[in-house]
């Protein structure tokens, strides 16, 4: 029986490498092993921040929520269980866009939760 060969298989796996790695620096984004080594760690990084985008954002929305919260008066623990209290569910999203974008109903909300 001939000898099986893998050129097309090992080219193809090369390329889809290279590809992924386009844009990366040097001999990383060239040479398939540099670019292998560096895909994966990459990956690695990709893979991780997608969930710590996830804290970063809920800490910037706490800390613009609390700014708006210390203008009006009140501190932000205060604010969120008042709301709690009114039963308003409004996720910490929305209440940092309307501290940024729309402070006249942020200032109603807080006089809500002051109650």
């Amino acid at each position: 029986m001939a000898k099986a060969k893998h050129s097309v298989a090992t080219r193809k796996r090369k390329k889809k490498v290279l590809k992924q790695a386009k844009g990366f620096w040097g001999d990383r984004s060239k040479q398939y092993q540099q670019a292998k080594r560096t895909l994966m760690r990459a990956l690695r990084y990709a893979y991780r921040d997608r969930h710590n985008k996830k804290r970063e954002f809920r800490a910037l929305w706490i800390a613009r929520i609390n700014a708006a919260c210390r203008e009006v008066g009140i501190t932000y623990s205060v604010f969120m269980s008042g709301l709690k209290k009114s039963k308003i569910n409004l996720d910490r999203k929305i209440l940092a866009d309307l501290a940024v974008r729309d402070n006249h109903t942020f200032r109603k909300l807080a006089e809500i939760a002051k109650r």
